[in-house]
């Protein structure tokens, strides 16, 4: 086990320094207003990290006014603000009063030559100058080397080194372009640590998909400190995923941090909505899927216990397990889902209702709750097949802008098998008129109720039809049936219905 690695030295605890307010919000597309940066700021105390980094000050006015609403609101995260090193930004973000000031410059020759236009010796003295601002002032100082993976890492060394002497209460070492992989990071925090002797965080971002991967390779060479968004949000491909990192550390390495992880899906989904950033149903820990079940095998592996194809408990993170309807669901899954909701089929009805969703699923049709529940309260109220007059054996309708809507209807009756063909204003009327030949010899009946229902939406949601039947001597049935195709649902409620009407006029209490 590499825990037993002398190499590695994992620290007691590790703070949290969330970025969602920052860094998260400079995704593309993103903007949040004041009300709403304080509104995530009193869920992200809620959840206990250690330090929020509410915004970066100098960008304008608005900001400014957002962090200093979230510095009156008396949380226990430290509030921190950004500035590059310089002391207009730096007096930015004191006068929003907040707790810590991060300040940042670029160490990498690519930066320095480039962007910065600076002597290797020029950026130590705006580091230096700028740490020493934040500490006249009276305030923790956290101090970054931006592009810092890129940067040849003696000289980066001298720059931590010299902000640490400067004042500065934590070093932060940035994978600002999410370049790194994890030996290069735990390489890297481990030379940084040689060298100074305050906290060193890391801040990862995930071009390469390892922010969370390098993150924990960091804290695995003694970092103390971890930068992360909520949901992983960011510039470009995002930053280290707060969940992610902190269940992480908690589960895997039994770290110590100050997050609940019974708020984490309530934090996560009030990003999701405020940011207006979806989430991947695959997204780990707080995805749609993360505790989904389909496969016959997993679910009912997790209904007999749910260590078996969960690695953590839904709870533990303030979410719900689920069961869905599929095409590779089974048994044990559906019936736990149609309990849920108050529904208990034979296992007769149970094997037609996973038949019909699995043939759903085979067409390409996503089945959601709403729709087994349509199906599996049409199918239970179906009547018992010995006792069906009438079965639906296959339709054919044909209609268009130039064809005078018609329907091809074949069906058993008793024991003998008819065809009849028919015409109406529409394929379902045409349909429902070819039944009414067919049942004439059975009983006589007029439609006197039709409405269709979609359940969900799109063109693929699946259609529940209720109808009601009245014969000539006044007896009133209804019946209802779900299916993708409206026209086959129409059908079916109405064959079904004529079947009651049979069984009422034969008495059959059976009949509803």
């Amino acid at each position: 086990m590499f825990f037993s690695e002398p190499k590695v030295s994992l620290p007691a605890y590790v703070a949290i320094f969330d970025t969602t307010l920052r860094d998260g919000e400079q995704m593309p597309g993103c903007a949040l207003r004041p009300e709403e940066k304080t509104e995530i700021a009193h869920q992200l105390d809620m959840l206990g990290v250690d330090v929020i980094e509410a915004g970066f000050p100098i960008a304008s006015e608005g900001e400014r006014q957002a962090i200093k609403s979230i510095t009156k609101e008396g949380l226990n995260s430290e509030i921190c603000g950004l500035a590059r090193s310089n002391k207009a930004d730096i007096d930015a973000v004191i006068s929003c009063n907040v707790d810590r000031v991060h300040t940042f410059i670029a160490t990498s020759a690519l930066h320095m030559e480039k962007k910065l236009k600076m002597t290797p010796e020029e950026v130590i003295e705006h580091a230096v100058s700028g740490v020493e601002y934040v500490k006249d002032h009276g305030l923790k100082s956290e101090f970054s080397a931006e592009d810092a993976t890129r940067s040849d890492i003696e000289f980066l060394k001298k720059v931590f080194a010299s902000a640490v002497e400067a004042g500065a209460d934590v070093v932060d070492i940035p994978d600002t372009v999410g370049v790194a992989i994890p030996r290069t990071m735990f390489h890297i925090v481990r030379e940084v640590k040689s060298a100074v002797n305050v906290p060193v965080a890391v801040h990862c971002h995930d071009d390469f998909g390892l922010a969370v991967a390098n993150s924990l390779a960091s804290v695995e060479a003694g970092a103390e400190q971890v930068h992360v968004c909520v949901n992983g949000i960011g510039e470009r491909a995002g930053n280290a995923s707060l969940e992610e990192v902190a269940l992480a550390l908690q589960v895997h390495y039994g770290i110590q941090t100050g997050i609940r992880t019974e708020e984490i899906y309530k934090t996560s989904q009030l990003v999701m909505r405020l940011m207006r950033v979806p989430i991947a149903p695959n997204k780990a820990i707080v995805g749609a899927n993360a505790f989904a079940h389909e496969s016959g095998i997993h679910s009912h592996g997790v209904l007999v216990s749910p260590k078996t194809y969960e690695p953590i408990a839904p709870e533990m993170v303030g979410a719900r397990r689920k069961f869905v309807a599929g095409k590779h669901a089974g048994k044990h899954g559906v019936k736990a889902i149609l309990e849920s909701m108050g529904i208990y089929p034979t296992e007769n009805q149970l094997d037609e209702i996973i038949y019909r969703v699995k043939e759903l699923g085979d067409k390409g049709i996503k089945v959601s709750d709403a729709d087994l529940e349509g199906v599996a309260r049409a199918l239970i109220g179906e009547i018992p097949s010995e006792e069906k007059s009438l079965e639906l054996i296959d339709v054919t309708v044909v209609s268009g802008n130039k064809v005078q809507p018609f329907a091809v209807v074949r069906l058993k009756v008793n024991s003998d098998v008819k065809t009849y063909t028919n015409f109406g204003v529409g394929p379902i009327d045409a349909s429902v008129r070819a039944v009414k030949m067919v049942a004439k010899d059975l009983v006589n009946f007029d439609l006197t109720g039709f409405e269709l229902r979609s359940i969900g939406k799109g063109t693929e949601a699946l259609g529940e039809v209720t109808v009601d039947i009245e014969d000539d001597e006044r007896n009133v049935v209804s019946s209802r049936a779900v299916r993708e195709d409206i026209v086959l649902a129409g059908i079916e409620a109405v064959i079904d219905a004529v079947n009651r009407l049979i069984l009422t006029r034969k008495g059959k209490t059976g009949a509803k």
